[in-house]
């Protein structure tokens, strides 16, 4: 997965509590476990006015004038700021899928969901848990100021704020570490690559019929 070092992003409000992962992604769309695809049906039923399926076209649908992700001043946003309870529900890992295929690197909100939040940070996503009134605060600001961006260091764990003032977040350090490095489950396995091959190698040297055993299957 991508580094997540320090990200400088519009973003985009998500003004209702406890946003469920059928909301971000909904049931239709979970057949594929490709990891890849999901980007145009982040939020679908709020998306668009017509009900969706997989393999459409997204460009043939008819979206919803009204929803906050159709609006112009939030075309292009990486930073997703939500309410309380977000990413409730069920245990989908194709909701963080999803919100980072249509180019969302962060999400800040009062309280996630805590699957949710674990899948995240598996997925490259960063969710930031930060006070509600200081949550609520951010709302007000962005309604205001069109292009609002934040900054977002996570090495430093601080969001800069457009006037300079910084507003600090906690994060574990096994995840932190994870995401400044772009290692998922796989990518951390992978750096012990040369302990597994010699522990493989050794193995089969003293027990050759698992060879056998392993072709079996």
């Amino acid at each position: 997965m991508d580094k997540f070092t320090v990200h400088k992003g519009l973003v985009a409000p998500m003004d209702r509590e406890n946003v469920d992962t059928d909301a971000i992604i909904p049931k239709q769309f979970l057949k594929s476990i490709k990891k890849t695809g999901f980007g145009p049906n982040l939020f679908d039923e709020w998306r668009y006015l017509d009900k969706g399926e997989p393999g459409q076209d997204p460009t043939q649908r008819k979206p919803n004038p009204d929803f906050v992700l159709n609006q112009p001043r939030y075309q292009g946003a990486s930073i997703l700021l939500a309410r309380k309870n977000f990413g409730c529900g069920s245990s989908r890992e194709h909701a963080p899928w999803a919100l980072e295929q249509y180019g969302f690197r962060s999400v800040i909100a009062p309280s996630f969901a805590d699957i949710f939040f674990n899948n995240c940070f598996k997925n490259g996503v960063l969710p930031i848990v930060l006070p509600e009134a200081t949550v609520a605060r951010l709302f007000d600001e962005l309604k205001v100021f069109p292009g609002y961006e934040l900054t977002i260091d996570l090495e430093r764990q601080v969001i800069v704020k457009p006037d300079g003032s910084e507003l600090a977040f906690d994060v574990q350090p096994f995840r932190k570490y994870c995401l400044l490095n772009g290692l998922d489950d796989i990518g951390l396995t992978l750096r012990q690559a040369d302990k597994i091959k010699a522990f493989e190698t050794e193995r089969l040297a003293t027990k050759p019929w698992l060879a056998k055993t392993a072709a079996a299957y």
